[in-house]
């Protein structure tokens, strides 16, 4: 529910990244608000055919409300893998394409399940390291807490290829394989 809300809280921020968690969390939870709302307008019409009708329109309203958060949250997933945001104008436009909008609705879907780039891009910080990090930020004491060893190689706690958190003494990242 966290995710659902984050989105909400950075309601018009087309700037920055955000995780595949955060913008499928937000996909479910519209999708689950759409049901249970469009449920509620189906019973409302089997009470009543003269006013049942007006209970769709929270529905309405809920989807009216959600569209600027959703295109906010899906710019920003799209920020989290390299790409701007202009992409998804494009899958707009390709949408009324017949056999086209298929596939770019198929592209789109892909590019959504993409795992982020490690490290930063030009849209900003990776969120799973900052995650990852918690409040106190990286530092250059490892995990156990001690000074990094004399011979040069510092291990921050995370993989600086895939930004996974690292097991302590280890020599190696065991998400991504790179050494240490």
């Amino acid at each position: 529910m966290d995710w659902y809300l984050m989105v909400w809280r950075k309601y018009a921020e087309f700037s920055g990244r955000s995780r595949r968690k955060e913008y499928w969390m937000f996909v479910l939870f519209n999708l689950l608000a759409v049901l249970v709302l469009a449920a509620l307008g189906g019973v409302g019409l089997a009470i009543s055919e003269d006013y049942g009708g007006v209970l769709f329109i929270p529905l309405g309203l809920y989807i009216l409300a959600v569209i600027v958060p959703g295109l906010a949250v899906q710019v920003r997933r799209l920020h989290d893998i390299g790409m701007s945001g202009w992409f998804l104008l494009l899958f707009f436009v390709l949408g009324f394409i017949p056999i086209i909008g298929f596939l770019a609705s198929v592209a789109q879907i892909v590019l959504m399940c993409l795992d982020s780039n490690p490290g930063d891009n030009q849209y900003g910080p990776n969120p799973k390291l900052s995650e990852l990090a918690g409040d106190a930020g990286f530092t250059t004491i490892g995990l156990s807490g001690q000074p990094p060893s004399s011979s040069g190689t510092s291990n921050t706690g995370f993989c600086s290829a895939c930004g996974a958190k690292l097991m302590d003494a280890s020599s190696a990242c065991s998400q991504c394989g790179a050494r240490i």
